[in-house]
């Protein structure tokens, strides 16, 4: 069955973004961009909300920028490609290979777990993990933590009553002092 992932980019403190909606501080450097580039080869399909997926749209023309890095033609070769849901209620159409959610998350992701294709299912977005995680839906939490305190934002953890016990997979450091963490979500039976 395939996997379904959360993986951002989180300060020390626990943020996605700041409190003034800013998360300049998560720009990764060559190291972390190679992994982010490394790590996207294993999604087959993305669940974005709407303001990631209006964050990202950068990358759907950014290929015709003469001055692009290769890792970032690396980048956008194999994002553009990839299949994207994205959950909004305020988008009418979306572009390239993304379309808009025809039902509500869990319904979405049983459709796509069931589908005979290889590739996790990767979710970015708080509110979107939130509500995956409120439905015991995230299998994996990957979270690459930015050595910086924000000091408040959109928390990168869903705030519950739940207890969800984790099993730690993988760690890594960076020569910047980024940490990235993996954990499996321990499941009981």
């Amino acid at each position: 069955m395939r996997r379904v992932t959360y993986s951002m980019g989180i300060s020390l403190d626990g943020y996605i973004v700041g409190p003034d909606g800013g998360f300049d501080w998560t720009a990764p450097d060559e190291e972390v961009f190679r992994f982010w580039i490394d790590e996207i080869r294993d999604v087959g399909v993305h669940l974005l909300g709407r303001k990631l997926y209006e964050t990202m749209l950068y990358w759907e023309t950014a290929d015709q920028d003469a001055s692009l890095s290769d890792a970032d033609r690396e980048w956008t070769a194999l994002w553009n490609p990839l299949p994207k849901v994205v959950f909004s209620t305020t988008l009418s159409a979306v572009q390239g290979k993304a379309r808009l959610a025809s039902g509500g998350l869990a319904e979405e992701i049983e459709r796509l777990r069931a589908e005979p294709v290889e590739g996790d299912i990767a979710i970015g977005g708080a509110t979107l993990a939130a509500e995956a995680a409120a439905s015991g839906l995230i299998d994996e939490y990957r979270a690459m933590v930015y050595p910086v305190l924000v000091g408040g934002g959109i928390p990168f953890f869903p705030r519950s009553e739940r207890r969800v016990d984790l099993e730690l997979m993988e760690t890594r450091p960076f020569g910047n002092g980024v940490v990235y963490l993996r954990h499996r979500v321990a499941r009981q039976g």
